[in-house]
């Protein structure tokens, strides 16, 4: 008889795990983000939470976990259920390079993570103030080499891609130049503004205003083609330097071990969303690209992205402030 009932009760938990699997979301789900509210990631984060919350039907709630570089959110996130009710917003920073600049192993995206897709991807624009005599890139690169550690390049921090492409950038052409770091992109633009430091590698998001109206002059950007917003200006890849295509991505993770069911209606939810006009047009006027991956694209490219830069986070020797 015991036996009977033991596999009964067997029965009922196999039963039981697919069907809440696929009921879910049956209450709210928390989007952890990394960042304080109004910047690049958060502004994604809240973009997909409405159009989540409208399409499954119960509330997306942003969580703003911002410190450490990313490090305190992604921690938070890494020790939570795998229910599907607790998932990531993440980008560049707190994904990749958070835990190895600040010599912390407090998580492993390989295997803590759950990448469900990107959401967008959003280029970088080498810029330079007015004053600085380059009106193209081979021009900048000449000055550079012509007085090395005079120019300065305006960092929004230790190991962000602005920072990470400006390392790789010294490194593969023997160039030098001063780095002054900022606490984020408002602080390091503005000293870019008043001539302080004379270049950024800057998202296009927070620069595109200010190339429009003649304060920084573009002279190249990241992306694999050239950009509606600034169809003039060539990328680093027509230019004959196909290294320097660093981008900031914003994705959706979910906890390790999060059932197949969920991950699999997250992903086909994101996916539709982010095809969507309207979605597609928000995210252009942030300067960014809406961009859907599969699960394994995703990690795939993770992977590269891994590969590319943490030996440059580890030659310079970057490390947290």
């Amino acid at each position: 008889m015991r036996l009977i009932w033991i596999a009964i009760a067997a029965a009922v938990a196999m039963l039981a795990g697919p069907a809440s699997s696929q009921e879910w979301p049956a209450r709210n789900v928390k989007l952890i983000v990394p960042y304080p509210a109004g910047g690049n990631v958060d502004s994604a984060a809240r973009i997909i939470a409405d159009k989540l919350q409208e399409k499954l039907g119960q509330p997306f709630i942003i969580e703003n976990k911002a410190g450490a570089g990313g490090m305190i959110a992604g921690e938070a996130f890494a020790k939570s259920a795998p229910d599907g009710y607790t998932l990531f917003v993440g980008a560049n920073g707190p994904v990749l390079f958070a835990t190895e600049i600040n010599k912390r192993e407090a998580y492993n995206w390989k295997k803590d993570f759950l990448p469900i897709s990107t959401i967008s991807m959003t280029p970088l624009v080498l810029e330079v103030h007015p004053s600085v005599q380059a009106t193209t890139f081979k021009e900048f690169i000449d000055l550079a080499k012509r007085e090395p550690g005079k120019l300065t390049m305006a960092s929004p921090g230790p190991g962000t891609t602005n920072h990470l492409l400006s390392e790789l950038m010294q490194s593969n052409l023997g160039l030098q130049w001063v780095t002054a770091h900022y606490r984020g992109n408002a602080p390091a633009i503005n000293d870019l503004l008043g001539g302080q430091v004379q270049f950024a590698f800057d998202q296009l998001t927070v620069s595109l205003q200010h190339i429009k109206a003649g304060l920084f002059r573009a002279l190249a950007v990241t992306s694999p083609h050239r950009l509606k917003s600034l169809p003039d200006v060539r990328t680093f890849a027509e230019l004959g330097y196909k290294d320097f295509d660093g981008q900031t991505f914003t994705g959706l993770f979910a906890p390790a071990s999060t059932p197949a069911p969920i991950v699999d209606k997250l992903h086909q939810t994101l996916a539709a969303i982010l095809k969507d006009p309207a979605v597609v047009d928000k995210f252009e006027k942030l300067g960014g690209e809406a961009t859907v991956m599969t699960p394994d694209e995703f990690k795939a490219y993770l992977a590269r992205e891994d590969a590319k830069w943490i030996p440059v986070v580890r030659k310079a020797n970057i490390r947290a402030d």
